[in-house]
């Protein structure tokens, strides 16, 4: 033991050559026989009680719905939109942003938006957007239109 330990109650030791006997509760009447520093009656003064348990009340780990599953908070989330319905919009062609997408109601405003390749487009496109799968990229530019990613 260092001088820059303190002591502590586990450090503690018999003196050399002591011999008392450790103390052996609940085994006949003597000074820790019969309760056993239990008190009387009682769920305590008996055998074990289940850790969980509240007096009959509906535990909490029974009361908390089981959650299945994990939620990434680091999840990014896009509204999607085909090329078909890109298609179906601007029949005329021309620049297509999300802003533009969310006036004609295809997408909501102020959030991101990826391009799917679902359906053939015909028309020449400038699309802008936060994402494109790569058949829409192609159909968009085999389309003679162009994909710019935000």
């Amino acid at each position: 033991m260092g001088a820059e330990t303190p002591l502590r109650p586990h450090h503690l030791r018999p003196a050399p050559g002591a011999h008392k006997s450790k103390v052996r509760k609940g085994r006949g009447e003597a000074s820790k026989g019969k309760t056993a520093g239990r008190g009387t009656k009682g769920t305590k003064a008996r055998n074990t009680v289940p850790a969980g348990f509240e007096g009959g009340q509906m535990p909490l780990i029974r009361r908390v719905p089981k959650l299945k599953g994990f939620k990434n908070p680091f999840r990014v989330e896009y509204q999607v939109v085909n090329v078909a319905k890109i298609a179906e919009l601007f029949p005329e062609g021309g620049e297509v942003t999300p802003e533009s997408l969310a006036e004609k109601g295809a997408v909501r405003a102020g959030r991101l938006v990826k391009v799917l390749g679902t359906g053939d487009i015909s028309v020449t496109v400038q699309v802008k957007a936060h994402a494109f799968s790569g058949s829409a990229k192609e159909k968009i530019t085999g389309a003679g239109g162009t994909a710019e990613e935000l």
